[in-house]
């Protein structure tokens, strides 16, 4: 059975394989993919106030709320821009990365949230407080996902 820890480290590879393609110019997103990225972002505010993950002082249901709706958003996202959403775990993203590499990679962080969300509405039980806080560190504050526009050089 894969860990949250496999989960989150094959996210992280995907995400940047496809930061790094297109800083080495081997990824130019077009306009759709800039504007997509743009309503990501929008979607995905996480209204934490500035202030720093894990968001211990939050109820648990808005944490993995959090991280769950990442998850509906890239859905969206990927109908959106026909782009496919992979899974990660045990797989090496295909290069050149792209965008369906990037929603990939973000994808089973909310993917996961969701999980989560559905288990602790049934059982009421919640996911390891270190795992829900890696989560909430790779989606949002600085150098994650909430600062994916900063990653990209071509406008």
């Amino acid at each position: 059975m894969d860990t949250f820890a496999d989960l989150l480290d094959s996210a992280e590879d995907w995400c940047a394989a496809a930061v790094e393609d297109a800083q080495e110019g081997r990824w130019i997103r077009d306009p759709v993919e800039r504007q997509v990225m743009a309503d990501i972002t929008a979607a995905t505010n996480a209204l934490h106030g500035g202030r720093q993950a894990p968001f211990t002082g939050d109820a648990w249901q808005v944490r993995m709320g959090r991280i769950a709706n990442w998850a509906g958003v890239l859905r969206l996202a990927a109908r959106a821009g026909r782009w496919e959403l992979h899974p990660v775990v045990g797989h090496r993203p295909p290069r050149p990365a792209g965008m369906a590499e990037l929603l990939s990679g973000i994808y089973a962080i909310g993917e996961q949230g969701e999980r989560w969300m559905a288990r602790f509405l049934r059982e009421r039980r919640t996911p390891a407080e270190k795992e829900i806080a890696r989560a909430e560190g790779f989606l949002t504050g600085p150098g994650s996902m909430e600062d994916l526009h900063l990653f990209f050089y071509d406008g």
